[in-house]
């Protein structure tokens, strides 16, 4: 007990972005991994058990395929199993694919488990495996559902074919490689730059093979789930994020198969999932039409409501995860601590984590973020009339996993001297974001959600990068570096939004924050590892008609339907704001 006790505290760290104070062995992974770490379904649906088995057998609907993959990540894979079960009831025939260490690379590895990268390189993830594949394979079983691998779609050819054009592609080629049309290089990117969590494998001496050991499984995988599809007549496939190897590749091989495609992935609200339709969240929610929501009636309760909530994101208070534990509010120490001069507006500037998500978006007026905060501070060197506050984004340094580049060495590396009206937040800074940018004239953003905040906030927001908000109106978006220029030249704003643009962005964040977000209430946190599983007590919750969101997120799966959940024809929820401290209300 001793050992497990230990073992949760640290995941919990991990999994609330704090510091864990030494490295897991495998061993131990392995022992939550195989006790309790997947849901037992006998257990879970109990006197069910029967009516369960006739679900199961009477099932002719359309054949889904649930990609999950990487079993050994537990939230996932018990979300994962959760779904195959609802979906069964409503007569879908439901199969689960996991990857039975047929992979040379996986999201499951991350540098942090790789002091040496070098044994990575040398034995790929072979020691994550044990605790991946057989834990996870029995935790599907308990259910009755078919489990497939991905070694059983693979033929000598497919694996000899990988492994040449895997060793063989030049390496600056990799990145932009196109296998039979699918974009599998930037998957590969994407894979290598999370394992490394930095932004650039250019100072990384294992970089390159690493980054071949990620095209390789993105190769595989995409070969083995067009097969799959294709052979077993699957219709529809759910893949969890979309994107990183192996969901990415999953997706892609799906697609090119005929099969049509959904993901997931786990919400800001606490006991809250996001789906999308044919692609990764992060480019449909970009696209997403605004006839979607901007007609929406934001009577004043519902309006209470998105504020009480964005209110309550000062805290954390309605989320599953936070990254401030206690963070300050008040503008005057705020001030203070950065040295702000009062008689000067000051515009802010929000990072995301430097390796998250790279994906090609074709919206983006820089290559990188980087080169945006750079670009922008040298445009406020020639403005000695405004201040720029840079904030950097906390989960750099309390993210899953732990950025390795950071964003203030970058900055010390292109300036060795930052102009006088350029002040650092740092990610350790106490200092509340949200007060922060309440002290500021205008905002500028690159990736990160919140440009859905600020503008319900009235702040005035330029973004740069593949922000959400981009493209809804509310926001001036940057086409390119020089546009980029001309839209900070207009600042300061001098003024908060005016009413009917606060008004859209508030019907914006609703539908972003509560109907896009579709709750499962039964999906309660843990505090622990896995960070959240169903909590049942037979099949009631996930029966047709029982629980509104996973009736949203069915129908949305079987029958094509959009993935927004009428939150405006629920009951108001209660107040969310509870932890927030008085300076934040």
């Amino acid at each position: 007990m001793a050992v497990a006790g230990e073992l949760r505290k640290a995941l919990k760290a991990r999994l609330r972005g704090l510091p864990v104070v030494r490295p897991l062995r495998m061993a131990r992974l392995r022992r939550i991994a195989r006790h309790g770490g997947h849901p037992d379904w006998r257990a879970l649906l109990g006197d069910d058990w029967p009516a369960w088995e006739s679900a199961r057998e009477s099932a002719g609907g359309p054949k889904v395929l649930v990609a999950t993959g990487i079993g050994g990540h537990l939230g996932l894979a018990g979300f994962d199993s959760m779904l195959g079960v609802a979906l069964t009831l409503r007569g879908a025939r439901v199969s689960t694919l996991l990857c039975d260490s047929a992979l040379p690379a996986c999201q499951m590895a991350e540098a942090g488990w790789y002091p040496d990268p070098g044994r990575f390189v040398r034995k790929g993830p072979s020691e994550l495996c044990g605790q991946c594949y057989a834990p996870a394979a029995d935790g599907f079983a308990t259910s009755g559902l078919p489990v497939l691998t991905y070694g059983q779609w693979l033929s000598a050819e497919d694996r000899g074919r990988a492994a040449d054009l895997a060793a063989e592609t030049p390496a600056a080629e990799i990145p932009a490689l196109r296998f039979e049309g699918a974009p599998l290089g930037e998957q590969a990117l994407a894979g290598a730059l999370r394992f490394f969590a930095k932004g650039s494998l250019d100072d990384e001496p294992s970089g390159e093979a690493v980054l071949r050991r990620y095209l390789h499984a993105a190769l595989l995988t995409f070969l083995a789930v067009r097969r799959l599809v294709a052979e077993q007549g699957f219709e529809i496939v759910v893949a969890h994020h979309g994107i990183y190897v192996p969901q990415g590749p999953a997706v892609l091989g799906a697609r090119a198969a005929g099969a049509k495609v959904v993901t997931w992935n786990p919400a800001y609200r606490r006991h809250c999932f996001i789906f999308s339709h044919d692609d990764t969240y992060h480019h449909t929610l970009m696209d997403e039409p605004t006839e979607a929501w901007d007609a929406l009636p934001l009577e004043a309760g519902r309006e209470a409501e998105i504020l009480d909530y964005l209110k309550s994101r000062w805290t954390g208070a309605g989320d599953w995860i936070w990254f401030h534990e206690a963070p300050r509010f008040e503008s005057g120490w705020i001030a203070g601590q950065l040295g702000l001069d009062p008689g000067k507006p000051t515009v802010g500037l929000l990072t995301n984590v430097v390796w998250d998500a790279q994906l090609h978006y074709p919206a983006n007026a820089f290559a990188s973020m980087m080169d945006w905060v750079e670009d922008s501070i040298r445009a406020f060197a020639e403005r000695p009339d405004l201040q720029l506050a840079i904030r950097v984004h906390p989960a750099e340094l309390k993210g899953t996993p732990a950025s390795r580049e950071r964003v203030a060495d970058e900055l010390a590396r292109r300036f060795p001297r930052l102009p006088g009206n350029v002040f650092i937040v740092p990610p350790e800074s106490p200092v509340s974001t949200y007060a922060l940018l309440e002290l500021c004239d205008s905002a500028l953003i690159y990736g990160t959600k919140m440009g859905v905040e600020l503008t319900a906030m009235g702040i005035p927001t330029i973004v740069a990068g593949e922000a959400w908000i981009r493209n809804k109106g509310l926001t001036r978006d940057a086409a390119s570096p020089s546009h980029y220029r001309e839209l900070l030249a207009e600042l300061p704003a001098g003024r908060r939004l005016d009413g009917d643009t606060v008004a859209r962005a508030r019907r914006y964040a609703y539908h972003f924050f509560f109907r896009r977000m579709i709750p499962l209430p039964f999906m309660e946190p843990t505090g622990a590892w896995p960070p959240y599983r169903p909590r049942l007590d037979g099949l009631a919750a996930l029966r047709p008609g029982a629980t509104p969101g996973l009736d949203t997120i069915c129908d949305g799966i079987l029958k094509r339907r959009p993935f927004v959940f009428p939150a405006e024809r629920q009951p108001v929820a209660p107040q969310a704001a509870t932890r927030a401290p008085a300076e934040a209300r």
